[in-house]
């Protein structure tokens, strides 16, 4: 299997398996310097980890990262950073009815398409398992954007569940800590949490979510015009995150129903500079930052297990009604927005990185 690695400058392949005995991520190219322990990188796995609370996956596992290598005195020296997570909690037993099954709306009928063979144990690398690696390696790239963009901040949050909205005039930043569902609405949270569970324990089923990264604090030209845009880099890494099937910059799908009037993002020269009167471009023009809060969202598809039965195939070729048992997320877009927040911040160190050897950080001067 090929395209384990994403990024030029900063580079994360990761690799491991949701039932082999671990997973991990191997970093490359972030600058020497840095002040890195696992201590900086383990707050982030433990937003994302299984069994944190009722309504997520009640596998229990730590996911306790290690540094294995390119590290020295606590500073990063410059060389591949390695870290690994140890699986702690494999059930592999609760899959032995689709061992030779295709669960409807999964990788798994893709993966024995192309490779002839697959890994039924959780999914093998289709496994939302391989995210915690991508969430230990964006900790590695906000420990470096730390040092380099003290003001850079990066904040992920649900927007919807099904067919559940947040009401964005009661937007709070900080009830997004005090609640399951890393919601910035308190107004919603006793009604989703009712929602869910009723989709979960009485339809059998699992619901999909929309998750908004914003990136506050991203400084001014980073991406490229044309192949490099820091836009479609994102776009990318988004929807390489297991379950996402939609993303969108700034407006998104919503900029169709615009005119050039209302779309147009005015500007203003301020006390520090330009200032813009509003953001439907999502903080980038042309493929580059403008200084602007970077925004993007994504849809995450329903869980594929569930316990309704669903109609699929076999390997030999025959109908099949699959049921999936086991310990299954009932809307996976809850772990995914600390994943969206690391893809966020791989990216954005990638550019930076990218920038400062094409420009040397050198900006058009206005005024």
């Amino acid at each position: 299997m090929s395209f384990n690695t994403f990024g030029q400058m900063f580079r994360v392949t990761t690799w491991g398996e949701s039932h082999g005995p671990a997973l991990g991520a191997t970093v490359d190219g972030c600058p020497p310097g840095i002040t890195l322990s696992e201590a900086d990188i383990q707050p982030w796995l433990d937003l994302r980890r299984p069994g944190l609370n009722k309504l997520t996956t009640q596998r229990q596992e730590p996911d306790q990262v290690r540094i294995l290598s390119g590290t020295f005195e606590g500073r990063t020296a410059g060389t591949p950073i390695q870290l690994m997570i140890e699986n702690t909690d494999q059930r592999s037993r609760d899959y032995g009815n689709i061992a030779q099954a295709f669960r409807p709306g999964h990788a798994d009928l893709t993966y024995h398409q192309k490779y002839g063979l697959r890994d039924h144990r959780g999914g093998g690398r289709s496994s939302a398992r391989e995210t915690a690696a991508r969430v230990a390696a964006g900790g590695v790239a906000r420990a470096a954007l730390g040092a380099l963009f003290p003001g850079l901040r990066i904040t992920g949050y649900m927007v919807q569940m099904g067919t559940k909205h947040i009401d964005r005039t009661r937007f709070d930043r900080e009830e997004i800590a005090r609640n399951n569902f890393f919601v910035p609405d308190a107004g919603v949270v006793a009604e989703w949490e009712a929602y869910l569970h009723h989709i979960r324990t009485e339809e059998n089923s699992s619901v999909g979510a929309v998750i908004e990264v914003v990136a506050e604090g991203v400084p001014p030209g980073l991406g490229a015009p044309v192949y490099g845009k820091l836009d479609a880099d994102l776009a990318a890494a988004m929807m390489s995150i297991n379950a996402v099937k939609g993303v969108e910059i700034g407006e998104g799908m919503g900029a169709a129903a615009l005119t050039g009037v209302q779309n147009a993002d005015e500007m203003r020269v301020g006390a520090n500079g330009i200032e813009f009167l509003s953001n439907h471009a999502g903080g980038i023009l042309g493929g580059i930052s403008s200084g602007q809060p970077v925004v993007v969202r994504f849809a995450v598809k329903p869980t594929s297990s569930i316990l309704t039965p669903r109609r699929s195939v076999n390997t030999a070729g025959e109908e099949v009604e699959v049921i999936t048992k086991g310990r299954h997320d009932p809307c996976v877009g809850i772990r995914a927005v600390p994943v969206g927040e690391a893809m966020m911040a791989c990216v954005l160190l990638d550019h930076v990185l990218r920038d400062r050897g094409q420009t040397g950080g050198l900006r058009g001067l206005i005024g």
